[in-house]
């Protein structure tokens, strides 16, 4: 894999900053154009061609220097998609980010890892359970990724100092948050790592922690769910974690707890029940010798097909049938591709002019749907 210039680096931060494009139709413009420089020179013209009313202007460059400088100045590594350094097992998610923020080791990519999450509001025995997994799981030489929030994720972060951890953040990674947290935080960008998709200096709003949750499950193996509400973020992680073909555990706790319903809903299901690490152990040897090189997913932007030059006839065609199908409800561009059964590029290239006229929008986790009238 090649490794950025400083010059290409800025290019894709400013690629990827500006405004109706995220992870997907980024990959898809570097596809159709071979280069984010490329893509930024085109996007004005190849925008008002696509249809829409007045083309789309590249984020300020300016900007985007300062973003990188920032980084640089605070020791904060920037890993690109196409680098070697980027975390092999995030590569094989539907939206992979085309750039990664890693405040601390990045070497800790390497090595197997596993999302412990659960509640904020977690019981003692919940914290519990969750330093015991994370210790356990350590010393077996497991990276222990988590959210960094209160309750759960905060205490198998502690635990997993000594042995690796990351914490995947919805802001910037220069960002403490929660507040409380200051103290662990620095602890994990000294002895592990911070790591977010979002800009230096980004403070986090609601919309903003889903994304980051696709990435915890994105970079692990397998997702515990220790505590959990009905209806909770967590519940979210671990369906991307289904979603991204990752196995789901879940510790089982009482029908008495309101924060166990979600762990004993998963646990009918058919999640993987926990009672120690062995249970993650067994599990996650079984994925290391049935490991395959190929772990593409059916929308892969890199195949021959989807890099050929498209029709455009056949694409605006495409882009009336999407866009009938399309809702304000988000829907997965693989459920897309079933229901319309046309090769990946021409859904591909479909997509990317329905987020660039502004008529869709391009959301977390693969997923599509109209944009809302302004």
């Amino acid at each position: 894999m090649r490794a950025l210039d400083e010059a290409q680096r800025l290019d894709w931060l400013q690629l990827i900053r500006t405004p109706t494009i995220g992870p997907i139709t980024f990959h898809r413009l570097i596809a159709r154009f071979g280069s984010a420089a490329a893509a930024l020179e085109a996007l004005p013209e190849f925008s008002r061609r696509a249809g829409r009313a007045k083309p789309l202007k590249a984020a300020d460059r300016a900007a985007a220097q300062k973003e990188l400088e920032s980084a640089q100045r605070t020791g904060v590594e920037i890993i690109a998609y196409c680098e070697d350094a980027y975390p092999r097992a995030l590569k094989a998610i539907a939206d992979p980010p085309p750039l990664m923020f890693v405040r601390g080791h990045a070497t800790l990519f390497e090595k197997p890892a596993i999302a412990i999450i659960g509640a904020r509001n977690a019981s003692g025995v919940g914290r519990k359970i969750a330093r015991n997994l994370a210790a356990d799981l350590g010393a077996a030489g497991v990276i222990v990724v988590s959210g960094l929030a209160r309750g759960v994720d905060g205490a198998a972060h502690a635990a997993a100092l000594e042995t690796g951890t990351v914490a995947v953040v919805a802001g910037g990674v220069d960002i403490v948050y929660p507040p409380e947290h200051d103290e662990l935080t620095a602890s994990i960008a000294r002895e592990g790592a911070v790591v977010s998709e979002c800009p230096m200096g980004y403070r986090p709003t609601a919309r903003d922690f889903p994304k980051r949750n696709r990435l915890i499950s994105g970079l692990s193996h397998g997702v515990v769910v220790v505590e959990a509400a009905a209806r909770s973020g967590t519940l979210i992680t671990a369906r991307f974690a289904l979603e991204q073909g990752r196995e789901v555990f879940a510790v089982p706790g009482s029908p008495l707890d309101p924060r166990c319903q979600g762990a004993n809903q998963l646990l009918r299901q058919g999640a993987t029940l926990v009672e120690t690490a062995q249970d993650i152990l067994n599990v996650l040897n079984e994925q290391m010798r049935n490991a395959r090189e190929d772990t593409r997913d059916l929308f892969d932007w890199n195949r021959e097909e989807s890099l050929s030059e498209p029709d455009p006839a056949a694409v605006a065609a495409l882009r009336k049938e999407v866009l009938a199908l399309l809702s304000y409800t988000p829907q997965h561009r693989d459920e897309l591709l079933r229901e319309l059964q046309v090769p990946v590029g021409l859904l591909a290239d479909a997509l990317l002019e329905l987020v660039l006229t502004g008529e869709a929008l391009e959301l977390s986790g693969g997923r599509f749907a109209l944009a809302a009238d302004e």
